[in-house]
Parts: C-alpha cells; sequence; structure tokens
C-alpha cells in the first residue's frame, strides 16, 4: 500500500474505529490483530468477512459471547519445548488455558446446529482434555507445584511434613526449657536461610551452643540453630533438594507432552485469535446498533440513514446519499460546521468498515462498493519547517492523489482549490475534477464556490448536494440535500447577528447581478423544497393515522367475531341442555307408562293409576312450562298490523304454528293447526309477518336465504344476489337450523361471480364447529356455484 493511501486512512480516522475494535477483543494477541486489519479489495473476499460477522452476530444473540480471555501466545515457550526445554508453571498454565478455550469454545456451538461460514472454524479446534487435565492438576498457581503431581512428590512431600514436625517438637523442648529460656528474646521458633532457628540476645549467643544464620538489623538479637537440630535441619533440607529435582522433573514432562502436540496447540492458538476477532466485530455492530451492508465492485454506493460511528448516536444526524448510479461526482456545498466534511468522511470511513468486514451503521438495504483505493485530501497539512502553505500542502497531496486514481478509485476532496485566489482556484479545481472522472474515478468533494455549483448544473454525470442550515437559528441540522446547492448564508448569517444593514447594502450592491440571481434561485429552490417535505411529512402522518384506524377498526371486528361466536356457543348449550331436560322427562314418562300398564293387568286399584297418571300429566306439564319460559325469554319485535284472516300465527304455549280461520266477535281467533281446530285469544297467540294472506305461495327448489320457510328444513339455501355480510348472517342462521333439524348435508348455493361471496361462505363455514368438511360442488351439483357441507 502506499504512504497516501495510508495517509488516508488515517485522516478518514480508521484507526480509531479499529481501535474501538480491540476494546471489544479478548486476548492480547486478538486486539494485537484488530488494530493492524487492513481494507481487502476482492469482493468475494469482503463477502466471505462480512458473512462471517453476520454469522458470530447471530451466534451472539441466541448463545451470549464467548470468552476468549485464557487465550495467550504460547508459539515461544512452545518453540523452546520443542528443542528439549523445561517450561515454567506460569508457561505450562497459559499452555493449559489455550487448550481449555479451544474445549469452550468447540462446545460453543453444538453438533446437531445447523452450519454456517464459521462452522469449518469451529471444527478445526482440537481439544485435547488429557493434556489439559495433566497440567492443571499438576500445577495449582505459577509457584505452586500439586502434591499430586506425582506419587514420589507426595512421598517426599509427606516425609518433609514429618521431618518439620520433629524440629519442631525439639525446639519446643529448647524454647520452653527453664536452663535456655532465659537466654532467649522471645519463646518462638522461626526459620533463616530455609533452617528453624530460635531467637537468642546478642549477649547470652555464647551460653546457646549452636549455628548462628542471621543477626537482626539491630544486632540485639541473633539467630541460632541449637546443635541438637543441626542434623534434623539437614536431612530436612535433603529432602527439599530431592523435592526441587522432582518438581523439575514432572515440569520437564509436561514440557515434553506439549511439545509433542505443538502443532495442534499453534493451530488451536491460530483459530481462537481469528474467532476472537470476528466476535469483536460482531460485538461492536452491536454497539454501533449496524448492519452488513450489501456489496458490488461496480462503484455504487447507496447509503440510507448512515452514521458517522465515531459521533455520539444520539447526536448524529443520519444521512443519505447514492453515488456511482446516474452520476460520478457530486459537489457538496454549504455554510462552514455544516456538516460536509463529516459526509466526507462518512462516504469514506463506512466503505473502509466494510472492506475490513465491519457492519456499517447505516439503514437496511444499503449498498457499498470495493474499491482498489480510497484517497482523501481532508484537513490542513500546512507546515512551518517545510514552508508550506495551506494551498502548497493540498496541492502536493492532491498530485499523488491525481497520479495514482483510476477507474477503481473513491477520491475525496475537502474544500478543492481553497486556500488561493478564488478565481483561479475554482477553475483548477473544476480541471481536477475532470481529470480524475476521465479516468473513471468516483468523486465527492466539498467546496464554496459558486462556479463549481454551475459546474455540476451543467455537466453529465455531476450533481450537486448541500448540507441544510437553518438561517433562524444560525445552526446546522445536517440533513443532506442531494440535486440542491447549498448557499454560504453569509449575508444572512451577519444580519442575525446584528451587521448594520448600511453595510449589507454596500455589500450587496458589490455583488455582481448574475451571482444575486443565482443566489435568488437557490434561495427559491431552497424554499420550494421546505414546501414539499413538509407535505411529505404531513401526508406521512395522515397515511400513519390511517394505518391506526384501519388497524383499531380490524381488532373491533374481530373482537365482535369473537363476542357473537361467544354467544352461539352459549346459546347452543342452552338448547342442548333444553333437549336434554325434555329428553329426560319423557324418558321418565314412558317407564312410568310402562309401570302403569303393568300395575293395571295385575291389579284393579283404578285409583291408585288414576292418581299416579295425574302425577305423571303434572310432571310432563312442568317440563312444557319450563321450556316454553326458556323460549318465551327470547324477545319478539312488536308486530307491524293486525292479525287478518289467512295469516300464519304462532300458539305461544304449544310452540306450534296455525292459520287464522276468523275472528270472533269477542275479539278471539278461530284457528287451523293441522287437524285440529281450535279458539284462541290474542295474548296466546303471535304474528309471524313473512307470511302474506293475499299472495298465493310460490314453491321454490331452492331454500331462499332471505325468506327461510318454517314449516319444513330445506338442504339447500341460496344465497345469490347478497352482499357478503348478508351472506353469511343468513347462512349462520340457516346452519343453526339445518343442525337442530339433524340434516346430514346441505347445498350451499352462492353462484360464481367475482367469487368474493364463495370466500365468504368458506371463511364462515371453517368457524362453525358443527361443520365436519366442505367442498365445491361436482359436475352436475352445480360446480364452483355451490358448496356441499358435511354436519359432524
Amino acid at each position: 500500500m502506499s504512504d497516501l493511501y495510508e495517509r488516508s486512512l488515517h485522516k478518514l480516522e480508521l484507526d480509531q474505529v479499529l481501535g474501538l475494535l480491540a476494546e471489544h477483543a479478548g486476548s492480547e494477541e486478538g486486539k494485537r490483530r484488530c488494530l493492524t486489519l487492513r481494507p481487502v479489495t476482492d469482493i468475494d473476499d469482503v463477502r466471505a468477512l462480512l458473512g462471517e460477522t453476520t454469522a458470530a452476530s447471530q451466534l451472539c444473540t441466541k448463545k451470549g459471547n464467548p470468552s476468549f480471555a485464557d487465550v495467550k501466545d504460547v508459539s515461544d515457550p512452545l518453540e523452546r519445548a520443542d528443542r528439549g526445554g523445561s517450561l515454567q508453571p506460569v508457561e505450562l498454565i497459559r499452555i493449559a488455558g489455550v487448550l481449555r478455550s479451544a474445549r469452550t469454545i468447540k462446545s460453543y456451538v453444538s453438533e446437531d446446529e445447523q452450519k454456517t461460514v464459521l462452522t469449518p472454524l469451529f471444527d478445526a479446534l482440537t481439544p485435547n482434555k488429557y493434556l489439559e487435565d495433566r497440567i492443571t492438576g499438576a500445577i495449582l498457581s505459577e509457584e505452586e507445584i500439586a502434591d499430586t503431581a506425582s506419587t514420589t512428590l507426595a512421598d517426599i512431600r509427606r516425609h518433609m511434613r514429618v521431618q518439620s514436625a520433629k524440629i519442631r517438637d525439639s525446639l519446643q523442648k529448647v524454647i520452653s526449657s527453664p536452663a535456655y529460656s532465659k537466654f532467649l528474646r522471645e519463646p518462638i521458633i522461626t526459620i533463616r536461610q530455609g533452617r528453624y532457628v530460635v531467637p537468642v540476645k546478642s549477649e547470652c549467643r555464647n551460653d546457646v551452643p549452636g549455628l548462628v544464620h542471621d543477626v537482626s538489623a539491630s544486632g540485639s538479637t541473633f539467630f541460632v540453630e541449637p546443635m541438637s537440630a543441626v542434623n534434623a535441619n539437614n536431612a530436612l533440607r535433603e529432602l527439599e533438594l530431592k523435592e526441587k529435582k522432582e518438581i523439575e522433573r514432572i515440569l520437564a514432562e509436561l514440557s515434553a507432552e506439549a511439545a509433542a502436540h505443538r502443532d495442534d496447540i499453534d493451530m488451536d492458538f491460530d483459530m481462537l485469535v481469528r474467532l476472537d476477532v470476528i466476535f469483536a466485530k460482531a460485538k461492536l455492530g452491536f454497539r454501533m446498533n449496524a448492519w452488513e451492508p450489501m456489496m458490488n465492485d461496480e462503484g455504487r454506493v447507496e447509503l440510507c440513514k448512515a452514521r458517522h460511528p465515531l459521533i455520539d448516536p444520539k447526536a448524529v444526524v443520519p444521512i443519505s446519499l447514492r453515488l456511482g448510479t446516474d452520476f460520478d461526482t457530486m459537489i457538496i456545498t454549504g455554510p462552514n460546521t455544516g456538516g460536509k466534511t463529516v459526509t466526507l468522511k462518512t462516504v469514506g470511513l463506512l466503505t473502509l468498515m466494510a472492506e475490513c468486514g465491519l457492519h456499517v451503521p447505516a439503514g437496511d438495504g444499503s449498498q457499498l462498493s470495493t474499491f482498489d483505493a480510497i484517497l482523501a485530501d481532508i484537513g490542513d497539512e500546512q507546515s512551518i519547517a517545510q514552508s508550506l502553505s495551506t494551498f502548497s500542502s493540498h496541492m502536493r497531496t492532491i498530485v499523488d492523489m491525481v497520479e495514482q486514481c483510476d477507474d477503481r478509485t473513491l477520491v475525496l476532496f475537502d474544500e478543492l482549490g481553497a486556500g488561493t485566489d478564488p478565481a483561479e482556484g475554482a477553475a483548477l479545481a473544476m480541471a481536477i475534477i475532470e481529470f480524475c472522472r476521465k479516468m473513471g474515478s468516483c468523486v465527492v468533494t466539498t467546496t464554496h464556490y459558486a462556479e463549481l455549483k454551475l459546474y455540476a448544473m451543467r455537466t453529465q454525470g455531476v450533481i450537486n448536494a448541500s448540507c441544510e442550515f437553518d438561517v433562524e437559528t444560525l445552526r446546522p441540522t445536517y440533513k443532506l440535500l442531494i440535486g440542491i446547492p447549498g448557499k454560504s448564508n453569509a449575508f444572512a448569517i451577519s444580519r442575525k447577528l446584528g451587521l448594520s444593514e448600511d453595510i449589507l447594502k454596500e455589500a450587496g450592491d458589490l455583488v455582481g447581478k448574475s451571482d444575486k440571481d443565482f443566489e435568488d434561485v437557490l434561495s427559491q429552490l431552497e424554499q420550494q423544497r421546505q414546501q414539499m417535505e413538509a407535505a411529505r411529512m404531513e401526508a406521512e402522518r395522515l397515511r400513519r393515522e390511517t394505518r391506526e384506524i384501519k388497524e383499531k377498526n380490524e381488532r373491533f371486528h374481530e373482537q365482535l367475531r369473537k363476542e357473537k361466536d361467544k354467544a352461539m356457543e352459549s346459546a347452543r348449550k342452552e338448547a342442548q341442555e333444553i333437549i336434554e331436560d325434555a329428553r329426560r322427562t319423557a324418558n321418565a314418562a314412558s317407564e312410568e307408562i310402562k309401570a302403569l300398564k303393568k300395575q293395571l293387568t295385575e291389579s284393579a286399584d283404578t285409583s291408585n293409576i288414576n292418581q299416579r297418571q295425574a302425577e305423571l300429566r303434572r310432571s310432563l306439564n312442568e317440563a312444557q312450562s319450563r321450556i316454553r319460559s326458556e323460549q318465551s325469554q327470547v324477545e319478539r319485535p312488536e308486530p307491524t298490523r293486525d292479525i287478518l284472516v289467512g295469516d300464519t300465527v304462532e300458539l305461544l304455549k304449544l310452540g306450534t304454528k296455525a292459520s287464522v280461520l276468523a275472528i270472533n266477535k269477542d275479539g278471539t281467533y278461530q284457528l287451523q293447526a293441522g287437524i285440529l281446530k281450535l279458539s284462541a285469544k290474542k295474548d296466546e297467540i303471535y304474528l309471524l309477518e313473512q307470511s302474506d294472506p293475499y299472495k298465493e305461495k310460490k314453491s321454490r327448489p331452492a331454500h331462499s336465504g332471505r325468506e327461510m320457510k318454517m314449516e319444513a328444513m330445506s338442504s339447500e339455501v341460496d344465497l345469490r344476489g347478497m352482499d357478503t355480510i348478508e351472506a353469511v348472517c343468513v347462512l349462520e342462521r340457516y346452519m343453526d337450523e339445518a343442525m337442530r333439524s339433524n340434516l346430514q348435508s346441505v347445498r350451499i348455493i352462492h353462484g360464481k361471480g367475482t367469487g368474493a361471496v364463495r370466500s365468504a361462505v368458506h371463511q364462515a363455514l371453517k368457524r362453525m364447529k358443527y361443520v365436519k368438511r366442505f367442498r365445491l360442488g361436482r359436475y352436475g351439483e352445480g360446480e364452483d356455484g355451490v358448496t356441499i357441507a358435511e354436519f359432524a
């Protein structure tokens, strides 16, 4: 990579993003690799890296974040062990940590889990539980070897404990002896140079025979090993030497075993660090609320609600832009501190992040392109030491950029042509942009020059863009507006800050007419844009309100349907209970009749028989009264007319229908119910108004849904000519009647037409629990114009 490209990466602040990435890595080597990441330019490699990050994000969402804290670099210790060297306990502990991490990370994904692009990395891990347990069982800490490391070590340490106890017993007798206690500074046993000693007063050192091993700092105390303990201490020292030798043997043995598995451990370390970096990318993506962008290698950039990753998410204003579609060059204008440079950096930095395999903080559907190089001239690099002015420093960078740009380059200029005469600077800027475009590069530049705004308007493939500025508040809104050139707003800002109107008027007179006209056009465009934006926001608000009303209505209709189903189910249960009660009463009556017949044949006690008959009749009347009371609870609408001769009425007590033969003078009615003729009062009958005494009844082969005949239950219903709501209501009433009439199946005529009634009928049948199945009619049955339904 060229020095210019490396400087461009720094200017676009990729190193700061990689610093954030390193914070999420668990291992030191993982952090180092995060900081040294560099963009790749091959489209397949970039997609593979992004796919790994996406797979890691999905695993983190389901299983949480894996830990890589125990992954330490063990390449040097393994190299030394492979050459026959003996490793220190701390080095063996690190090797055990790598093996433990390999085991836990491999178990992070189960074998039956769906395969991902990370599966080969997990499969490449080779845990060694035996060596891991050998090391962790033998080494307790960096400075302690376990007794269980070997039987020899355990035996040596047991003898050491016994020998230490003997020495302590011997010295305890010395410090407890009246003959020696007066010579001791304190009656305690301590250790100096690995040997047990007692503190003796300096003036009495010759009174306690033994070896002096140490003297206190003040010289008042001598630490003396009594002669009675010398041999015992020598024996303990020999045991300590044996212990040290055994520990060295154990460490050498463990080192040899680690060296035997060096290749596997090195492979585990490399795979673990790779996974550490990948999961660090996923965790950084969660922190930035970032997503995987779509990638191409054709220079197309389409960002939707993109955010600069280094700006506080609560303060940053998302931008949307496109490049490389219908234009390959964007010229961004507007006031200072308006967000032009941030937009420039956002385009370059998000592209670099994607090329590093990082998710980008942009909306769903965003698209980025790979480039062989992203060259940026951002910021002021003037140097007093090198006698470089602002213009000269920029121009040195631009010279390198135009030499290196080609059709696989994204070129970013900040304030192109600034720092010199405006006319010459604008001309140079246009010439540089044209040269880069001829080389095939995509170009994004910021400027204040009006000449560049006109250049963008007149040139095919070049578009203006601006960063919005609120003159009322003197604050930028940081919104990027594509297709609209920006204004410097110098006069408006100066007026708002209190500059004299006389000065502003004189300044306005000095501005050329063409410049004034151009600024007026920009102002009109901005006003129209703001009006369109307000209209769009209002339309969006109305759309949201409409959607909310629609959802509310749907919830209301669904609640009504549930309440209706609940009411129908309750009525169905009530009717079933009435039928069951009547059936029980009828069964009881039948049994009573049988008993009466039997008693009649066996006995001539007629009074008893009459009494039993009366009780039976009373029981039947009570059951009948209960049924009628249930029926009478149903509210009936008041008749709209008086009863006439020929009308059909319902006998309320009997629940049967009768025809009106005549109206008596006393107000009673002469009725015909089947073969029975009877009289009834007005409050004992109810007019069935669907019958018309003056029209001859017309027989129809099909059962009409609008006019359901109550005299005989038909096995078909005709819904043709109805809308869906009316058809469903008629169908539900009909199906209830057909079910109570014990029909096995019915034929529903809905016609073909648009299919709306047929669809509504099928939806209603699906909700009816007593419908076993239904189908369209076959040839000869009416085909698609009818539906055959069967009851359960």
